[in-house]
């Protein structure tokens, strides 16, 4: 069983700035195990690049796509926790880490469509190989009746997308001029041009297995949770 997660959802930075200008409520989900620059950094130039005001992270607690964490939900919360706990573009929310179930993205974004009413525009921010593996997530063809997408640009990845009718799917969809995403709550692509960090999670738990210094992959206060919990030392 995984720790029980004792935080509570922090629904008032969902209907922050509903007064003022059109403001995207974006959204970046992901295991996080652990969060490091790689996720951090193409969000935070992606944010200069839409005008984003805040990002909410989405700690995943099954991910139906991937290995299960090494992690414990508690753990990861924390580490996310730690690392945004200085930036004020980030905030987090820990409905996923809640269910008991697999997280399909597009069923917490219909939660917070129905939170933040049908006109608000909302994003979720994915990476470069996501957007290459969309066809196989869950109700896909559904997440551009609820939202955005935002797009990081990722090392290795080609701009086509080559399963069958997806570039067109994709074409259809994109924009290149990001202040339209404001205009409209929902239905179009944005591919943004962000910084090209080659790090992944699976590297730096391979790291900590050999001993090898993470310093550079991720903020200092992650690695000192880690030594401190002794993981990813298998």
């Amino acid at each position: 069983m995984p720790d029980p997660i004792d935080s509570k959802i922090n629904a008032q930075n969902i209907h922050s700035a509903n007064t003022a200008s059109p403001v995207i409520q974006a959204l970046f989900g992901g295991t996080f195990d652990p969060i490091h620059y790689g996720h951090l950094r193409p969000v935070e130039a992606l944010a200069q690049l839409v005008g984003l005001k805040q990002v909410i992270l989405l700690p995943n607690h099954v991910p139906p796509h991937r290995p299960q964490p090494e992690a414990s939900a508690r753990q990861r919360l924390e580490m996310v926790r730690l690392a945004v706990q200085n930036n004020p573009l980030f905030t987090v929310d820990t409905r996923e880490l809640e269910r008991q179930s697999p997280s399909y993205t597009v069923e917490t974004l219909k939660s917070f469509r129905q939170e933040i009413g049908e006109q608000h525009s909302l994003a979720f921010i994915i990476g470069q190989d996501s957007l290459q593996t969309l066809h196989t997530w869950y109700q896909w063809e559904k997440l551009l009746d609820i939202c955005h997408l935002l797009v990081c640009s990722r090392p290795g990845y080609q701009s086509r997308l080559s399963a069958p009718g997806m570039q067109t799917w994709f074409e259809k969809h994109q924009i290149s001029t990001p202040s339209l995403l404001s205009q409209k709550p929902h239905g179009y692509i944005y591919l943004a041009a962000t910084p090209l960090l080659n790090i992944s999670a699976t590297d730096i738990r391979q790291r900590h297995q050999h001993g090898i210094s993470c310093d550079d992959l991720l903020p200092p206060s992650i690695q000192n949770y880690i030594d401190s919990q002794g993981l990813y030392k298998k």
